[in-house]
């Protein structure tokens, strides 16, 4: 059964007050990525983008909603692509040992 709520959703960008800081760790994070992401990747149609995420996390305390954007913007960042048009997303979570984690992907 699908359920509905009349509010409009809240974006990130509105939830907080003040200037936020990247971190160091957040810094290397997005020069590591850009670093793996594959030199070209095709987008079937840009302005209407489907992205399959799958996380692997080493502690099941880990939410799979917290790394998207931040791996959305080494998306748009690596290849140009608005992140505004990613209309379809799908995204799982994984459990592996500790130093096994990684990011799998799918742009269809």
């Amino acid at each position: 059964m699908n359920h509905t709520i009349n509010i409009k959703p809240l974006s990130v960008n509105r939830a907080w007050k003040g200037k936020r800081y990247k971190t160091d760790e957040y810094n290397r994070y997005i020069k590591n990525v850009l670093f793996l992401l594959p030199s070209k990747i095709v987008f079937p149609d840009p302005k209407n983008i489907k992205l399959a995420i799958e996380f692997g996390f080493s502690s099941r305390a880990s939410d799979c909603s917290n790394p998207i954007k931040l791996f959305e913007d080494c998306l748009v960042k690596k290849y140009g692509v608005d992140d505004r048009y990613i209309n379809e997303l799908h995204v799982f979570k994984a459990i592996v040992k500790k130093g096994s984690e990684y990011i799998k992907f799918k742009i269809y």
